[in-house]
């Protein structure tokens, strides 16, 4: 059993950067290019692609505004300061069109009498004083204020959980993305090595093919055998052929998917090469897990489910903030002004001092409008559960499909593998039979045949089998292992969380604690 290495990925922080080696491909049908092809294998292809693949670069992201999000909800919890400052310059003839004369009665109660800004007063004789007034030119306004909503009815504590729980259902997201490209990565990696295998199949059975041509031709020559017999050997080399130009072309195609899921861009230099080269080859290790513990494990650990669940959670706060709507908000304000003097263009010239308020509002009637934000938050909310209850149902499906799928993937290798071995035995039987002169060619080709198909089958069977152990171990998330700073299925204040991909051979049926 070959050596795994073990990852650790800290999933709300930037992945560890690796360096790869890079080395001439070996594979059948290369073309040499320019820039050599990088080798990989399972681990290093699924780390490279936890660091560039764009499904997991997108989650990321999303995780990053919904950071945002949480930011933006609980700074109405905070006070908020604000600076005002306004600033006026009058035209002169405004100012001296509102300036006028202020009466002040020296005598018995004399009614002030203003005047529209005359350019001469006569002073009058009953006793009174004349004061003439004007208003500056420039006046400014200067205001430092703090303001904090001290009750508003539960709304903001309700919205900030909620926009906690919508952070969660972000990191589950990014959670249900990383299982998803591990598996994606590895039944691609499967595929190419399944791919390069019946190439050599193919081509073992064409070099056999073209021996067994040579063969009857020189036994026509010789004149033991008619020319039938080489027509026949000719036939079943060309038919073969057609079958190693599918499987090449196979090859190149599931290479490029593979390529493109890693993340890795087209290179110029390499021209027709292939993008990469893959170490490794199929094997079959076995998985012991029953279907009922298999279930299990998919109700405690699929992100999937627990993504639905915040998103529960989520929507009993968006209650919360509704049924805030029939309650008062109130809110205190307070600051320092400055003010400059109406009286005097001297910028100097200012007034200072404190203000302090409160303001509140209660809505007695608004038309039934919290009403139906309300009832529009109740639905929401049984929607959501009825689409966790259809999500339970979904996941026990997966875990029972992939269950079946491996199943029959570890029927199929067994019996393949007795019929490789019945398959070789039966050409090596018609060849000896051919050789003494008791056989006929046809049997020959059609043992020949037989071995192809038994060991394409195998292969096939081979693939159908890890290809089923990855999509298993998706479904039932024992393909990595995460480390939570909560608990679910409340998961609050997470802070991060680590994951150890551990690679299919190495896993075991018990998660770890």
């Amino acid at each position: 059993m070959r050596k795994f290495l073990s990852y650790t990925l800290a999933l709300l922080l930037p992945f560890l950067a690796i360096e790869m080696a890079s080395t001439l491909q070996a594979g059948p049908n290369n073309t040499a290019g320019m820039s050599r092809a990088r080798r990989f294998t399972l681990d290093q292809a699924i780390e490279i692609a936890l660091h560039q693949n764009p499904d997991i670069l997108r989650a990321r992201q999303e995780i990053e505004r919904v950071k945002g999000l949480v930011i933006e909800v609980q700074s109405q919890a905070l006070p908020h300061l604000d600076v005002l400052a306004t600033g006026r310059q009058t035209d002169p003839n405004l100012t001296s069109f509102g300036s006028g004369t202020t009466v002040i009665p020296g005598g018995t109660g004399t009614t002030p009498t203003p005047t529209a800004a005359p350019t001469a007063t006569v002073p009058p004789t009953d006793g009174t004083t004349l004061v003439s007034q004007s208003s500056a030119d420039l006046s400014y306004n200067l205001r430092l204020q703090v303001s904090q909503v001290v009750f508003a009815g539960g709304a903001i504590r309700g919205q900030i959980r909620a926009a906690d729980f919508t952070r969660d259902i972000s990191y589950y997201q990014f959670r249900n993305a990383v299982d998803q490209v591990i598996a994606t990565v590895r039944q691609q990696f499967y595929q190419v090595l399944l791919n390069r295998a019946l190439i050599g199949v193919q081509e073992e059975s064409i070099r056999l093919l073209e021996s067994q041509l040579q063969d009857q031709q020189n036994r026509f020559e010789a004149g033991t055998v008619p020319r039938f017999n080489v027509l026949q050997a000719q036939v079943a080399v060309s038919n073969q052929r057609p079958e190693l130009f599918t499987a090449r072309n196979d090859f190149r195609i599931a290479q490029l998917q593979l390529a493109k899921t890693l993340g890795l861009d087209y290179d110029p230099l390499r021209g027709e090469s292939a993008p990469l080269a893959l170490i490794g080859e199929l094997q079959y290790h076995p998985r012991r897990m029953s279907l009922g513990q298999a279930i299990s494990f998919a109700h405690d650990r699929r992100a999937f489910l627990k993504q639905q669940r915040a998103s529960i959670l989520s929507q009993k706060e968006q209650i919360n903030v509704a049924l805030a709507g029939y309650l008062p908000t109130v809110r205190l304000n307070g600051g320092y002004e400055f003010q400059s003097s109406p009286f005097t263009e001297n910028i100097r010239d200012v007034q200072t001092g404190y203000f302090v308020g409160a303001t509140g509002t209660w809505p007695i009637f608004d038309g039934f409008e919290t009403a139906g934000k309300v009832r529009q938050a109740k639905a929401v909310l049984q929607t959501a559960q009825i689409d966790y209850d259809d999500a339970v149902r979904q996941v026990e499906l997966e875990v029972q499909q992939a269950y079946s799928n491996l199943q029959q993937g570890r029927e199929l290798i067994q019996s393949q593998t007795e019929n490789v071995g019945q398959a070789e035995e039966a050409l090596r039987l018609a060849s000896a039979r051919l050789s003494a002169g008791a056989g006929t060619q046809l049997e020959v080709l059609n043992a020949r045949v037989e071995v192809t198909r038994a060991q394409s089958t195998r292969l096939q069977s081979l693939f159908s089998y890890n290809s089923a152990l990855a999509e298993f171990d998706r479904v039932t998330a024992t393909d990595t292992v995460y480390h939570e700073a909560f608990q679910d299925p409340l998961p609050r204040k997470d802070k991060r969380a680590t994951a150890t991909v551990r690679a299919p051979e190495s896993r075991q049926a018990n998660p770890p604690h």
